[in-house]
């Protein structure tokens, strides 16, 4: 359970350090958002180095979340097969396989 929260929290921080300038200078929003911005980017790393194992999987799952839902892209059935492959396997690992020995 650790693994995932910390992968959703990851996730968040890099979405919203990105989201945050591109507010600001793409949509007249006050510059005070920078401050936010970076720390919610320097967040964002400290997270990724908790975990360095999956560090390029969260990177990957928080560009996907920010095509869709804020660039507006229809993701491709390989971006969303590339985005379900992780999960699966990380749903597979968690709940494990029990032997009915």
């Amino acid at each position: 359970m650790f693994i995932t929260g910390l992968f959703i929290a990851t996730a968040l921080a890099g979405i919203i350090g990105c989201f945050l300038p591109y507010l600001g200078q793409r949509k007249s929003g006050p510059n005070w958002l920078l401050i936010p911005a970076a720390m919610s980017l320097a967040l964002f790393v400290w997270l990724l180095a908790l975990d360095s194992a999956a560090s390029g999987r969260v990177y990957a799952a928080a560009a996907l979340v920010w095509l869709r839902g804020l660039d507006g892209v229809t993701l491709s059935a390989m971006d969303w097969a590339g985005a379900g492959a992780p999960l699966l396997v990380m749903s597979i690992t968690m709940l494990g396989w029990h032997d009915k020995a």
